[in-house]
């Protein structure tokens, strides 16, 4: 883990790109404002809050293990987020 800076960029852009891609498929397909692209946007911004909290909890014990535990968790519930934006079609 390089820093905490670059922990929250990187749970920015990955949340913020699969956001995007939610809005691609609703441009694509013509499903503007789709219940399933809206209920993947809300589970995207719930889990970027969690997350960045997560970071910025500076009462953890070892913190460098829990910024990996962060990072870690980041990367399971992003593969999750993807897969469902893969299965809207």
């Amino acid at each position: 883990m390089a820093s905490v800076k670059d922990l929250k960029k990187n749970i920015n852009n990955v949340l913020g790109d699969i956001i995007e891609a939610v809005y691609l498929w609703e441009a694509a397909t013509g499903n503007h404002n789709s219940e399933a692209g809206n209920a993947i946007i809300d589970e995207s911004i719930e889990v970027f809050d969690s997350l960045i909290e997560k970071v910025n909890d500076r009462n953890q014990e070892n913190r460098k293990a829990h910024l990996k535990e962060v990072n870690q968790e980041l990367e399971k519930r992003a593969n999750a987020l993807i897969e469902k934006v893969n299965a809207l079609a």
